[in-house]
């Protein structure tokens, strides 16, 4: 998706993670997406690098559908759709 495309999705949980280190964010996602449901949009903000790889790995294994990233001052928004 496109960064204007991602902007405009409905998110039902955002994940504010951007003050813990790897593997802080992916925990907390994972801690959250067991809060929504199949077919909704979390949104993770997180400042780790090495969390726009593992992120979209993470939801891979778990079939989970990653959407996409914004890169933005300072901070990533990564964006997964629950399955």
């Amino acid at each position: 998706m496109t960064p204007e495309e991602l902007k405009n999705l409905q998110v039902t949980k955002i994940v504010d993670a951007r003050g813990t280190a790897c593997p802080g964010p992916l925990l907390e996602a994972k801690k959250a997406a067991g809060t929504i449901k199949s077919g909704e949009i979390m949104e993770v903000l997180s400042a780790d690098e090495g969390t726009k790889s593992d992120l979209p790995k993470w939801c891979s294994k778990q079939g989970h559908e990653y959407l996409g990233t914004i890169e933005e001052s300072g901070f990533f928004r990564i964006f997964m759709k629950k399955k």
